[in-house]
């Protein structure tokens, strides 16, 4: 029996990618930074010999890790505790939820999450526009985006800026809109500054929000903010996402490319986009890029995101046209 050896998070971390193989780690190493994946690569290399009993010990606790936060985030911490305490005792159970003490805190408003987007509306809808950027930063991006919908058309923009600018809040002043807005804290905050609203976070909420209220937002953020409006517009629709595309939209897309674009931009896509793609070619022109693609020679990175690039600015340029359509959250459906 292998002698317990006492591994970092890295150590771990890197263990588990090889667990896993090589086609899901590379999809995890996709949602990592440039400095993340050159760690776990460094200490990939460097494991030698990892033992079965390794491997099972560092999938098993990360499969518990997993279970617990998915018990939090389904009830809370008590629900969390009560299911993991039933599934693994008492001892394991409490073992799990220590390791995860840094995600036990509940998150701001946390309240909000089991209230539907109207409820939360009728709730917020007199507060100041901060108070109101505030709470929708925390809550979940398509809740948030619906409630935007529904405000005043003439405080849209204004609380959509005030979320891609907000910075570190500090937890006095959630404990203040919290204690005013529910008169009951959930929970205790970190006594350290909470980070909630950026870039980011208006993105995720404006994929939520119908076209039209999207639309007039960017359009009034243009004028007020143009370098904002358009980091915004760039972070909307990423080249990955033409697989949301219906068939239509994408050959219509695809007629617009330059060739050479559209082989630099499917040089590091995924297989499921690549597909998509494919499948929307004549069989003749799928069969002579994908030859084109595997006689590549090195590319730069830039040169292959600029060429993503231009592909999406040609499908948001036929979206505003009204030549394709993108789903949107709130949007009626066209039959």
């Amino acid at each position: 029996m292998e002698k317990k050896q006492k591994m970092s998070a890295l150590q771990k971390a890197a263990v588990l990618l090889i667990s896993l193989g090589p086609d899901t780690a590379s999809k995890i190493y996709k949602q990592l930074t440039e400095k993340e994946v050159e760690k776990l690569t460094m200490e990939i290399s460097s494991l030698r010999n990892v033992t079965p009993e390794r491997k099972d010990r560092v999938v098993n606790e990360f499969h518990h890790i997993a279970l617990a936060q998915k018990y939090i985030t389904q009830g809370g911490l008590d629900y969390a505790k009560v299911v993991l305490e039933k599934a693994f005792g008492y001892e394991e159970a409490s073992k799990m939820l220590k390791k995860l003490n840094a995600s036990l805190q509940v998150r701001p408003f946390d309240f909000a999450k089991r209230a539907d987007a109207g409820q939360i509306l009728h709730f917020i809808q007199n507060e100041h526009p901060q108070t109101i950027a505030l709470v929708l930063s925390y809550l979940d991006p398509e809740k948030a985006g619906q409630i935007l919908s529904e405000l005043p058309n003439d405080t849209q923009a204004d609380i959509a800026r005030r979320i891609a600018v907000m910075d570190g809040t500090s937890p006095d002043v959630i404990r203040e809109v919290e204690e005013i807005l529910k008169r009951k804290l959930s929970a205790t905050v970190t006594d350290d500054y909470s980070q909630s609203g950026g870039i980011e976070s208006i993105v995720q909420v404006l994929q939520g929000v119908d076209r039209a209220t999207e639309k007039t937002i960017l359009d009034t953020l243009g004028i007020q903010d143009p370098g904002l409006a358009e980091d915004i517009r760039e972070r909307m629709f990423v080249f990955e996402d033409i697989v949301i595309l219906d068939n239509l939209s994408i050959q219509r897309v695809i007629r617009e490319c330059d060739s050479d674009d559209l082989m630099l931009a499917l040089r590091v896509a995924s297989d499921e986009v690549k597909e998509t793609i494919f499948n929307n070619m004549s069989t003749r022109m799928a069969v002579t890029l994908q030859e084109e693609i595997e006689l590549m020679g090195p590319v730069r990175l830039r040169e292959i995101e600029e060429a993503q690039s231009s592909i999406v600015a040609i499908i948001r340029r036929l979206e505003d046209a009204g030549e394709i359509i993108l789903a949107r959250g709130g949007d009626e459906i066209i039959v």
